[in-house]
């Protein structure tokens, strides 16, 4: 008798991803802009330098709101990995917003 593991994919057609050399570096973001409409999650990946008064977006994702709640799981699912392994992350005093609510001012 086999045992089943509870990480099996169903059988089906594969994908097949590609990740290009300029994606895969990576671009670093210390803030989150998040926003929301009936149709779309919004979020905005930021990154704020110390004592520059004005910061870019660099990264916009748009995503359906059930592909939104399949990312928070996701996230979750991979912080509590990373902790058990890791031990737990230690969340630091807020010294301005890693995350917020609504859409930017200015140019995105």
């Amino acid at each position: 008798m086999s045992e089943k593991k509870d990480d099996q994919r169903p059988a089906g057609p594969q994908l097949n991803i590609e990740l290009n050399e300029d994606i895969a570096e990576g671009t670093y973001s210390n803030l989150v802009m998040l926003a929301h409409s009936a149709e779309e999650f919004i979020l905005d990946f930021i990154r704020v330098m110390p004592g520059v008064p004005k910061a870019r977006v660099k990264s916009r994702i748009i995503v359906s709101p059930p592909h939104a709640k399949r990312l928070l799981r996701a996230l979750a699912d991979n912080i509590d990995r990373f902790e058990q392994a890791h031990g737990e992350i230690e969340d630091a005093p807020q010294q301005g917003p890693a995350v917020h609510f609504g859409m930017p001012g200015g140019e995105a």
